[in-house]
């Protein structure tokens, strides 16, 4: 099929979405995560952030590549500097041609705070960016609080669509089973 206007082959609309290439670069060495668990969990939300993107006409599905990277909280606050004019690390900063970039040392306290271990912290705040690929803003309260649900929502469904393991054997307590089902990192499943 080839469009009349521009002489290029039109996308086929029955084919299946072309899904970008996802890397996630590692220029930190301050802080421990599991690099290759972020990597599941950011792959398997994707395509549900492309759906959102559909939905939303972002401009996430357009993209050919995907590239995100670990960062320290000194170059985060660099970049900071540099691209917003806000002194100081952040969480997660998105770039509208593609690149994310989230804060390692930022990921390891918000996620203590919150309960979570420093990866999947870093795992919302990639979705995080791929939500503003997807279409979604945050800078209005309505907005910002529509943004936080599909952002969770994608990560719980990214974590339960890890490989499940077996935790070790743990006594019963009272009302918890002998042996819960365990997702990597000692998150229990359901």
């Amino acid at each position: 099929m080839k469009s009349q206007a521009s002489g290029r082959k039109a996308a086929d609309p029955s084919a299946p979405p072309r899904i970008p290439k996802l890397t996630i670069a590692a220029r930190q060495r301050a802080v421990a995560y599991d690099h290759p668990r972020l990597v599941q969990l950011v792959q398997a939300a994707l395509p549900l952030c492309l759906e959102v993107a559909r939905r939303r006409s972002g401009p996430l599905p357009a993209f050919e590549r995907i590239e995100c990277t670990v960062v320290s909280s000194r170059m985060m606050a660099r970049v900071h500097r540099d691209h917003l004019q806000i002194a100081g690390p952040t969480d997660v900063i998105t770039f509208p041609y593609g690149e994310i970039l989230v804060c390692a040392a930022i990921a390891q306290a918000r996620g203590a705070e919150f309960g979570h271990d420093t990866t999947t912290e870093l795992a919302l705040y990639l979705i995080h960016g791929l939500l503003h690929l997807s279409g979604h803003d945050d800078l209005e309260p309505v907005a910002a609080a529509a943004m936080a649900r599909e952002q969770t929502r994608i990560t719980k469904a990214a974590i339960r669509a890890l490989p499940k393991v077996s935790c070790p054997q743990v006594p019963p307590t009272k009302g918890q089973p002998a042996s819960p089902v365990c997702l990597p990192d000692g998150l229990v499943g359901e």
